[in-house]
C-alpha cells in the first residue's frame, strides 16, 4: 500500500485493503505522585539493589546482570514471571541528570538474543514539595511483527512496575 505524501510514518490511514484490527499504540504516557523525596525515586530507578526490588508487573522477579546507570551504560536483565517464563532485556542508558531525568533504550530478547523490539523510555522527576511527579514517556523504535502481542501488555506492565516502586519508595508493603 502506498501512503499519502501528507500522513506522517507512523500513521497509516484506513482503506478497504488496510482493515485490521490495529495494534498497540506505539507511544505510553504515564504520570504519578509520590509520596517521596525525588532523590529517593531517582535512586530507587539507578541503584541495582533497589531496582531489583521493584522492576518488572506484579508477581515477577528481576535479575540483575548488568545496570550501569551513567549515560552510554549497559543494561542487561531477565524479568521472571511467576509461570517460570524468563523474558530477558537488554538496553543502554541515553542520558542521566540526576535528580531530574533517565532516558534508556531498552529492548525485549527472543531465545537466540535479538531483539523483538526496542523502546526509548524517558522518565522525568519533578519535586513537587516533598512529592516527586514522576512522568514516563515511552516510544516503541523498531519492532519484529511477534513484537504485537508483547507490547499490548506494556501499559498494564508499566503501571504494576510503578505499583511497586511506589511500594518501595513511600515504605508500603
Amino acid at each position: 500500500m502506498s501512503r499519502p505524501s501528507n500522513f506522517p510514518p507512523s500513521i497509516i490511514p484506513m482503506t478497504p485493503e488496510n482493515t485490521s484490527p490495529r495494534p498497540p499504540p506505539n507511544e505510553l504516557n504515564l504520570t504519578r505522585i509520590f509520596a517521596a523525596p525525588r532523590a529517593l525515586v531517582f535512586q530507587a530507578w539507578t541503584d541495582p539493589a533497589h531496582l531489583a526490588q521493584w522492576w518488572g508487573p506484579g508477581g515477577f522477579t528481576t535479575t540483575l546482570k548488568t545496570w550501569e546507570a551513567r549515560t552510554g551504560g549497559a543494561i542487561l536483565l531477565d524479568m521472571n514471571a511467576p509461570n517460570g517464563t524468563v523474558y530477558p532485556m537488554s538496553g543502554k542508558f541515553v542520558e542521566l541528570v540526576p535528580p531530574e531525568k533517565i532516558v534508556f533504550l531498552s529492548a525485549a530478547l527472543n531465545a537466540a538474543g535479538q531483539p523483538i523490539f526496542e523502546v526509548m523510555n524517558s522518565i522525568a522527576l519533578a519535586d513537587e514539595g516533598g512529592k516527586t511527579k514522576l512522568t514516563l514517556h515511552t516510544r516503541v523504535i523498531s519492532k519484529q511483527p511477534e513484537a504485537d502481542q508483547y507490547l499490548k501488555g506494556q501499559k498494564a506492565g508499566w503501571t504494576q512496575s510503578l505499583d511497586r516502586l511506589e511500594s518501595l519508595v513511600t515504605g508500603q508493603k
